[in-house]
């Protein structure tokens, strides 16, 4: 599956610029890098939230799943929102219960925390099938206990859809945990990639050892 390039300007300013790639299905690429370094913009313009300066989606023709850093609940039932994405009830209950939301399935979704929205939206992505998914820091509101589940949850999910899994991530812990491939996001540019295994400990380029050093303990 072929990413073509794309950048993104903002007042005569380019954020991002981003030189394509290819990705394998089943694999697990982990986006890192500091704030501001064009992490989430990236997620968004391969989702198809924000336009990229060129004409056409990178992904075109390519099926997207986007779970954004901010989630919402539809003013519906918990496991009336999973079920939007359509799927079986039996699968939306299975989730609910691997996530630990089984007990707010009548609540509300649009006034559950932070937390139990990141996990209902995870279920509710996770009744879809894709050729690509894109998760921006899907676990960021959760605790370490939800984490670990929501984290092997996303695991099988890759494994079991074949999808290619792009994961934005503050984490490099989580990182080294899920990944397959890393990408390092300097200043709005790819500076950096390869497989994760290599990258996040034996990186080649002096600010992304400086960036690894900081952020890494």
């Amino acid at each position: 599956m072929k990413m073509q390039a794309f950048s993104k300007t903002y007042d005569s300013v380019r954020v991002l610029d981003f030189p394509g790639m290819e990705l394998l299905p089943g694999k697990i690429y982990a986006i890192i890098g500091a704030n501001g370094s064009g992490k989430s913009t990236y997620g968004k313009i391969l989702a198809g939230v924000l336009p990229a300066d060129q004409r056409g989606r990178p992904l075109g023709g390519m099926s997207v799943g986007y779970l954004p850093q901010k989630p919402y609940g539809f003013r519906m039932s918990v496991k009336q929102n999973i079920l939007l994405n359509g799927g079986e009830e039996a699968e939306a209950v299975s989730l609910m219960e691997a996530l630990q939301i089984r007990h707010l399935e009548k609540k509300r979704a649009d006034r559950l925390s932070g937390g139990e929205t990141a996990r209902m939206a995870l279920a509710r992505l996770m009744m879809g099938r894709y050729d690509v998914v894109i998760l921006d820091e899907p676990t960021a509101a959760m605790d370490m206990e939800t984490t670990s589940a929501a984290e092997d949850l996303i695991l099988k999910y890759t494994q079991k859809t074949g999808c290619a899994l792009i994961w934005v991530t503050h984490s490099l812990q989580q990182a080294r945990r899920v990944a397959d491939e890393a990408l390092y996001f300097h200043k709005g540019s790819l500076l950096e990639s390869g497989s994760a295994s290599e990258l996040l400990y034996h990186p080649t380029q002096p600010e992304t050892k400086q960036f690894l050093e900081f952020y890494g303990n």
